[in-house]
């Protein structure tokens, strides 16, 4: 089905991989509390092969904690977390990345003074020869990691340099394509394009579309409804620790997205206050109908 949104070449998106295939990772009322703290309630999150479900919403709203339930780092309090159907409690983030879920954080987990070939590999090193003289088997880490790149269509002329010395949206690619190469089912980014220019939040989002393609299930977590909204194929917006949208797609516009991450019904009740000040345009401020049918999708889609 053909989407409204367009990437940054400028093509049209599809909605891809089968809305119906049942979901790798899924939370049915998951929430979790730091003592009295209740830092996410009620969230309904489901991540299917060959779709990328975006995850959107402010400082505090909750997408760290999410992260770190999927990832394995925490465990829920509430609700339940199942993986390929059965109910999962990760003590550590290994065991989430044995059954298939690789995380990308911000920071990369990279080492900026190593080659690129040797990031790719970091901590799981390919050797070769008997113990107790193993040495690195440096050719085949090269190839693979060259080969795996060119699979994502990452094209590096120096796989020697030092990864340091690209740019920050070709080390997120790296990022990426390490992660697909070492079985990632499920892939959770988080904040990508964050710290990135406008080109090179367009490279993420290229790759972000091709780990899709790949029949990867991809979790975008973001604070740019505009990313999000070229690649994302199912949108959550999470709003002080509970999900206030969960919608398809084709059941919300990129307006009424953006509206939901920015607070929308807050300006809506402020915007009679706001016309009272003199040089503030509220013209393009929603008004409280203009949210009924996103709030309507966000409650059946979260019942």
């Amino acid at each position: 089905m053909t989407t409204n949104g367009t990437p940054p070449d400028g093509t049209p998106v599809e909605e891809t991989g089968p809305a119906d295939a049942e979901p790798i990772v899924e939370l049915r009322g998951a929430g979790k509390s730091y003592g009295n703290i209740r830092a996410l309630h009620g969230v309904d999150l489901s991540v299917r092969p060959g779709r990328v479900t975006c995850v959107l919403g402010d400082n505090g709203a909750g997408k760290s904690t999410l992260i770190k339930i999927i990832s394995g780092l925490h465990q829920h309090t509430e609700g339940e977390f199942l993986v390929d159907g059965a109910p999962v409690h990760f003590n550590t983030p290994r065991e989430a990345l044995d059954r298939g879920i690789a995380t990308v954080y911000q920071d990369l987990a990279t080492v900026p003074l190593m080659p690129v070939w040797r990031n790719f590999f970091l901590g799981s090193e390919l050797t070769r020869g008997p113990w107790p003289v193993r040495r690195l088997d440096i050719a085949r880490m090269k190839r693979t990691a060259d080969d795996e790149l060119r699979n994502m269509g990452i094209v590096l002329d120096d796989l020697d340099q030092p990864i340091g010395t690209l740019s920050g949206g070709q080390r997120q690619s790296v990022a990426i394509a390490r992660a697909v190469h070492f079985g990632a089912r499920v892939l959770i980014l988080d904040e990508p394009t964050a710290a990135l220019g406008v080109k090179q939040s367009g490279v993420v989002l290229k790759y972000i579309a091709a780990a899709r393609d790949r029949g990867l299930g991809v979790i975008f977590i973001t604070h740019n409804p505009h990313h999000a909204y070229m690649v994302g194929d199912h949108f959550s917006v999470l709003r002080l620790g509970t999900m206030e949208l969960n919608a398809a797609r084709s059941e919300v516009s990129l307006e009424e997205l953006t509206n939901h991450m920015a607070g929308g019904a807050e300006l809506a009740a402020l915007k009679h206050e706001l016309a009272q000040v003199r040089g503030v345009d509220v013209e393009g401020l929603p008004d409280a109908d203009d949210l009924q049918a996103p709030v309507a999708a966000a409650s059946e889609g979260t019942s």
